[in-house]
């Protein structure tokens, strides 16, 4: 579905690449976690696969295409993209937001309402409470609700998620991402998320990948991760989730001492 072949990227100015010799392959149907620490490379290689920033080095695939031959307006059309900020439109109802893109499509009046009646039931928000309200009118999660909502107004194949969930408070984070995962297997998305959370990506996704400085260091199943880590970078990451159930395993013993 998607292919990445020695993919790079260097900004202008840099002594080094962002993204460095990428080569990594998305299934159909596939949820795929990238992870790493802050400046690893994971936000532009997403950025590249939808081209907000264009290669150095390298080939894009999507469904054996080489996404770089057409115009990009058009392919992030066909994309949805979720990020932490949202950048919902603040002039606009929660309604307009939703049906930005196929309004910019074309769509008829009629099928691009049933489609935003459509996507409420699907991110759980009453449509009669909230397509008339504003997103200074909503909380955090409402919000990403509604980005997700926008992200899948035109039927996208696939989904890149940069940090969707990362400004949210913990139990609106678990609440939202589980129905995320459910969305992803209802719809047979294929989907690249974002996180530097290794418990999110554990708990979500197929297949982790994991970079630093740029360059790919490992890829599998979380339990190929947890059971054979490349190196001692990768086993501190996985490490993480087993780090805080004892942590909290210790605080509870220690609450109910006598």
């Amino acid at each position: 579905m998607i292919e990445l072949r020695q993919l790079s990227k260097r900004f202008a100015g840099a002594a080094h690449d962002a993204v460095h010799d990428l080569s990594l392959h998305v299934a159909k149907g596939e949820l795929l976690a990238l992870i790493g620490e802050s400046g690893c490379g994971k936000t532009t290689t997403l950025s590249m696969i939808n081209r907000l920033t264009e290669p150095t080095a390298g080939n894009i695939l999507i469904d054996g295409e080489d996404a770089r031959a057409g115009d990009p307006v058009a392919l992030r059309r066909h994309m949805g993209f979720v990020f932490q900020a949202i950048g919902l439109f603040p002039h606009l109802t929660v309604e307009e937001n939703v049906a930005i893109t196929p309004k910019l499509l074309k769509w008829p009046v009629d099928e691009i309402s049933a489609r935003v009646d459509e996507l409420f039931d699907l991110v759980r928000l009453d449509a009669a409470t909230y397509r008339r309200r504003f997103p200074r009118e909503l909380s955090g999660g409402q919000r990403q609700r509604v980005g997700l909502a926008r992200a899948l107004a035109a039927r996208p194949r696939i989904m890149l998620m940069d940090e969707p969930f990362g400004a949210l408070d913990p139990l609106t984070r678990d609440d939202l991402s589980a129905d995320f995962r459910a969305i992803h297997e209802r719809l047979g998305l294929t989907t690249i998320l974002v996180t530097h959370d290794m418990t999110e990506a554990f708990l979500l996704a197929d297949r982790v990948a994991v970079m630093r400085d740029g360059v790919l260091v490992q890829q599998g199943t979380p339990h190929q991760l947890l059971a054979e880590p490349a190196d001692d970078f990768v086993r501190t990451l996985v490490e993480t989730p087993r780090r805080r159930a004892k942590a909290l395993a210790r605080a509870m013993e220690t609450d109910s001492a006598p």
